[in-house]
């Protein structure tokens, strides 16, 4: 970390006046009442899971998605504008193999993008159809998980971003709220050492 970002944490999140204890909020946990209530893991109920995620409904919303995004095409060639035919034509057998557990995604294309720095960005683009395979697979798991996330999460859900997060810490701090946790959790998953 360098010493200018540290300094400006400790300054920020740390003042000499509170640094001996934690406030006390007045009967508030950091859940929402929505994720005390709910079960601990919608994962529990799987049955019809991905029949939900091969509904008509949620596969003409997916494919919304996937043409508004557009992007490019993956390792096989195929366009965003190409989809929809090819969904008509082959639908059939990739629900089959989608529900059978069966369907095998296709390999990423590998891209690199030019960093303003110098160096590169190196992205991977998945075809367009697993593109439209995950849409539909994420928006189930969404409606089924994002109920249970803390009120207090702010990162990659649906209508909230992180300038929802810094607002919501600068009413913290006006509320009186002094002590800050900062997670990265990049590398908490990765190999040890």
């Amino acid at each position: 970390m360098s010493d200018r970002r540290q300094k400006n944490q400790l300054e920020l999140a740390f003042p000499a006046e509170s640094r001996s204890e934690a406030p006390k909020a007045a009967g508030e946990g950091t859940e929402s009442s929505t994720a005390k209530r709910t079960t601990e893991s919608p994962a529990i109920v799987t049955e019809g899971l991905m029949e939900e995620v091969c509904e008509r409904e949620n596969c003409k919303q997916a494919l919304r998605r996937v043409k508004a995004n557009k992007g490019s095409p993956g390792v096989d060639g195929m366009t965003v504008h190409q989809l929809p035919g090819y969904l008509k034509q082959h639908w059939s057998a990739m629900r089959e193999q989608l529900l059978n557990g069966n369907y095998k995604p296709q390999p990423v294309k590998r891209v690199e993008i030019p960093k303003p720095d110098g160096g590169a960005r190196k992205l991977g683009v998945p075809t367009v159809l697993d593109r439209f395979i995950q849409q539909a697979v994420m928006q189930v798991l969404q409606r089924r998980w994002d109920r249970t996330f803390s009120n207090y999460s702010y990162g990659f859900r649906p209508g909230r971003s992180a300038h929802q997060g810094v607002e919501a810490a600068q009413q913290h701090m006006a509320a009186g709220y002094r002590w800050v946790v900062d997670l990265d959790l990049e590398k908490f998953f990765g190999a040890p050492g």
